[in-house]
């Protein structure tokens, strides 16, 4: 059987339709054959065959040529669904309806035909032509049993791993149908909060209430459950989520309802559980008018453009309609993979932008003007910067180079190419930081207050008596952590459940905020619209989320337990290594309590405390001079006098200031 399938799927498709023609006109005889047995018994149909031998011979003379015209020898009998089904209806029932007009046009009383004959044909044909299709569709799928598993003798174990599907609407059964063809999966039943269905057959499949799912996993053997309910709500998956945690399934789901309908991902795409589910946070929709006042007809360009807030940045900026967007980044590999990405989207949407890519530094302040200054930008988005706590904790001089001088290079070069929008992306971990990269974001806020207030600065750097009139608008937004980001926590904790642990965290009670990159980038967008100019804007994070606490549901949702003490059999251990350098137990998003509520529910705006531009002008000079003698110890004193609640913890930790230390203590 098997070499037969195989046999019959490498045909030729012109054999395989002269096959189907072949058997059509054969199942159109046998039908009529039928018909008139089933009209006049077996024993009489002798007479009958012979006297209406013109019936015979008209019936596939009317019926093939309509079943070419209706298209039913183009379908793929591996892909034949409801839509061909409907096409062999309509063509069966046209053909009997010719047969019938002929039979009242041309038979007499010596050759009647009794007119039930025409009905029994209709359905009989119905029957064999569309029972044949499908029968023939499960035969080259090699799938007899998919409908079968609860009939008694007819089950069979193929090795596949067996999975329960949450959700029996559209998205369920497009993935049954998807798995079955795949033949990497074995959907065994559904799970669904519908009482209504509940106890049901829905594709062969039995519908279990979400209270008998360990009646289910007994009867079926479910290894995995996927989630097929793509247009619910964060706050509904969550309550999914933590309700399927007590069960040993592995839980995975298929793409959000925005994924499918931007064509992005199909709906057998199947991925880890989103870990924004678990946040249980529905975004707000966004205001149409905030995304576009900054960029829809302009020129605007994003620095960091290939980092994670950056390229998403671009992806939202794109679809809001810039003429042309200018995409600003140091690393090579980072920018041709955001170009790439967004020209092919350029040529799949026809969308009239014009994208460039400058591979370049924020340390660069003579490129940053030029390329301003020549490309007429209207719009900056500042996204560049060293964002990793530990790594800039080690590499002190770096980050401050990168993150307070870049900014403010890119924020001069805005000034003085008469910019008219220029937005910071800033970080929690600025509000009264204990490491380095926090306070090199404070101050690089700071930076931004302090030009804003002046009408026509003198530039740092620059000619000591030269000013320059101030026509930009800075912007300031301050938020936590990403879901996703590059070093985020998520991506490390798959990879380690995958490796069988042990899960690490730095301390039992470390909290952090998250929100989605996406939802990031569009308040971003949004916030740096409102600011009137030396805003430091806020976005409402939600509740902070325990770390440990995630790293156990990430297991319970893997199908695996955790190894404790309480459970020393578990499968997956978690560790705690201890806080790293400059690392806090939990961030804050305000230094202040003076707290402001804007137009936009997820927008807050922060009156912070800043210092004139003259006064930080020279404190800047006296941080870069302290940077190129190595002198860290200097560094950290004026960073504690600039940056209200900076609190280092613990000694100085930069690799090349301890291993000077190192030599001259040997010495």
């Amino acid at each position: 059987m098997i070499k037969l399938r195989e046999y019959l799927l490498q045909l030729p498709r012109r054999k395989k339709r002269a096959l189907q023609v072949i058997v059509d006109i054969c199942l159109v005889w046998v039908a009529l054959l039928m018909a008139f047995a089933v009209r006049l018994g077996v024993d009489d149909l002798g007479n009958p065959i012979i006297e209406h031998l013109w019936l015979f011979i008209s019936a596939p003379l009317i019926s093939v040529p309509l079943f070419i015209k209706f298209g039913m020898y183009r379908a793929v009998m591996r892909y034949f669904g409801n839509d061909a089904l409907i096409v062999i209806v309509k063509a069966v029932s046209l053909s009997a309806l010719v047969l019938g007009m002929l039979v009242y046009w041309y038979s007499n009383h010596e050759t009647l035909v009794p007119r039930s004959i025409i009905f029994n044909y209709w359905w009989l044909s119905l029957v064999m032509l569309g029972g044949l299709r499908l029968a023939m569709r499960q035969y080259f799928l090699g799938d007899w049993f998919a409908a079968a598993q609860h009939v008694p003798f007819a089950t069979r174990d193929d090795g596949l791993p067996r999975v329960a599907i949450y959700g029996a609407g559209a998205a369920g059964n497009q993935l049954v149908a998807a798995l079955r063809m795949a033949k990497s999966m074995r959907p065994v039943a559904f799970v669904d909060d519908d009482h209504e269905i509940a106890n049901r057959m829905i594709s062969g499949l039995q519908v279990y209430r979400p209270d008998r799912i360990e009646r289910m996993m007994e009867t079926t053997g479910a290894q995995e459950i996927l989630l097929a309910i793509p247009s619910s709500s964060r706050s509904r998956r969550r309550e999914i989520l933590t309700f399927l945690e007590g069960f040993p399934l592995h839980v995975r789901s298929v793409p959000s309802i925005l994924d499918l309908a931007n064509g992005r991902v199909q709906v057998d795409d199947i991925q880890e559980v989103d870990i924004a589910d678990l946040l249980g946070r529905d975004a707000v929709p966004a205001r149409e008018d905030l995304l576009a006042q900054c960029i829809a007809g302009k020129v605007v360009m994003v620095t960091g453009a290939g980092g994670s807030i950056g390229s998403e940045l671009c992806r939202q900026i794109l679809s809001t309609g810039p003429m042309t967007l200018l995409l600003f980044e140091h690393s090579e590999f980072n920018l041709y993979s955001i170009l790439s990405e967004l020209e092919q989207r350029v040529r799949r949407e026809a969308l009239p932008v014009k994208i460039l890519p400058v591979l370049g530094s924020v340390r660069n302040p003579e490129q940053l003007l030029e390329v301003m200054t020549s490309w007429h930008v209207d719009t900056v988005y500042h996204a560049a910067a060293y964002k990793h706590v530990p790594m800039v904790e080690h590499n002190i001089a770096e980050g401050i180079h990168n993150n307070v001088i870049g900014t403010l290079n890119a924020a001069q070069a805005a000034l003085q190419a008469g910019v008219v929008n220029f937005v910071l992306i800033s970080t929690d971990k600025a509000v009264r930081p204990t490491n380095v990269m926090g306070s090199t974001k404070r101050l690089a806020e700071m930076a931004l207050q302090a030009l804003s207030r002046e009408s026509a600065p003198v530039l740092l750097g620059g000619q000591s008596n030269v000013a320059h009139v101030n026509k930009t608008r800075f912007t300031m937004v301050r938020f936590g952590n990403v879901l996703g980001s590059s070093g985020s926590v998520i991506p490390l904790f798959r990879k380690q459940i995958k490796s069988g642990g042990p899960l690490t965290v730095t301390h039992p009670k470390i909290t952090r905020y998250f929100m989605t990159i996406p939802e990031a980038a569009q308040l971003v967008i949004q916030a740096g619209s409102m600011g009137q100019g030396g805003d430091v804007f806020v976005l409402d994070m939600g509740e902070p989320v325990r770390i440990a606490e995630l790293a156990e549901k990430m297991i319970h949702l893997s199908g695996l337990s955790v190894r404790s003490e309480k459970n020393p059999h578990g499968d997956v251990a978690i560790e705690f290594t201890g806080l790293r350098p400059g690392e806090k137990l939990y961030e804050e998003l305000l230094i202040g309590d003076n707290v402001v509520a804007t137009s936009h529910p997820m927008i807050m705006s922060a009156n912070e405390d800043f210092i004139a531009w003259e006064q930080l002008k020279i404190k800047l000079l006296e941080l870069l001079a302290s940077v190129e003698r190595n002198d860290l110890e200097t560094v950290r004193k004026v960073l504690r006098e600039l940056v209200s609640g900076y609190v280092p913890q613990g000694e100085i930790v930069d690799l090349l200031y301890v291993q000077r230390k190192s030599e001259i203590a040997n010495i």
